[in-house]
């Protein structure tokens, strides 16, 4: 005996309009009430819901003449059908704070050797200027924020530049600051605002540890003059590097925007200026290269810039 082969039913997707018309009935369990909050005619809103049964091949719904039963299916498929909402009001939500400049989520990436200076600024800035903005600040080396930039899983980089790195990067300048040399009070260069780049030679230079921009630009500087730099001493961050001068054991170099935090920390310690032109660093953001967002990024470069006179630094347009 023969037996004609059984054909399965290809799977169709429901619309949203279906989703919708049946997730107003499952919340109101009445055609007539949920019409009303949805804002279309009753016949309409049950053609959807029976069209999503049809093309879900199940029966979604017990009609009775006063009330509607959802059944169990029903009640999975209607879980389902909040979430795939949600969803979509999300991406909707992200595109349109997209469109609209300095609303929705930013992602900034900070080197350590900026965040604690630099960051008060920014945040009132942000605060002040841009409410709608949802900022996520993340403080992380060099390689780390180019890593995270190049990914996707941060926006925009507040670094030195150039920035540098494997992929490559949109570099907007922001200023220029000098190295101050801070030493010992009771050292022979203490006070002084003229000493030569080639006074490195004779110190005992301490350096920040591997993976910060900092270190490579003060061990640059160090190779220039012929100094040695570093020793076996290492630190994790410019504080630490500050007491450890503080203790004896030898010298280093802060950023200008650093000076008066790390400084001001204990009396055991004074400034030392190099005569002009003074070595130092370009602070700037990075942005990776053709992002939708590069017009808000020129325009936050810009209105930091406004911000950022009320530091020591040399403001680069």
């Amino acid at each position: 005996m023969s037996t004609k082969p059984r054909t399965s039913r290809a799977p169709r997707t429901p619309t949203i309009a279906q989703l919708k018309a049946f997730l107003a009935v499952a919340e109101h369990r009445h055609f007539r009430e949920a019409a009303a909050v949805s804002g279309t005619s009753q016949p309409a809103l049950s053609g959807a819901v029976a069209a999503l049964e049809e093309t879900l091949g199940a029966q979604l719904l017990e009609r009775t003449t006063r009330k509607v039963i959802i059944t169990p299916l029903g009640e999975r498929v209607a879980e389902h059908a909040r979430r795939v909402l949600a969803t979509l009001h999300a991406l909707t939500e992200e595109v349109e704070a997209a469109r609209r400049p300095f609303t929705g989520p930013l992602h900034l990436g900070v080197i350590p050797t900026v965040a604690p200076y630099l960051l008060p600024v920014v945040l009132r800035l942000v605060r002040d200027a841009y409410p709608d903005l949802e900022l996520h600040v993340h403080e992380e080396r060099t390689p780390s924020l180019l890593e995270g930039l190049a990914a996707g899983r941060l926006d925009l980089l507040l670094l030195a530049l150039p920035a540098g790195g494997a992929s490559p990067t949109r570099d907007i300048p922001l200023f220029d600051e000098d190295f101050v040399l801070v030493v010992p009070p009771e050292h022979e260069l203490a006070g002084r605002t003229d000493v030569p780049r080639d006074s490195l030679l004779d110190l005992d230079v301490l350096l920040l540890e591997e993976g910060h921009c900092l270190r490579d630009q003060a061990l640059d500087l160090c190779r220039e003059v012929g100094a040695d730099a570093g020793g076996s001493t290492r630190a994790a961050g410019l504080s630490t590097l500050v007491q450890l001068v503080a203790g004896g054991l030898g010298v280093t170099l802060l950023p200008a925007t650093a000076l008066d935090v790390e400084t001001g920390r204990t009396d055991r310690l004074a400034t030392v200026r190099f005569a002009h032109p003074a070595p130092g660093r370009r602070i700037g953001l990075a942005t990776r290269p053709g992002s939708a967002r590069a017009p808000e990024h020129e325009r936050f470069a810009v209105a930091l810039r406004e911000v950022l006179t009320e530091l020591p630094v040399r403001i680069v347009a």
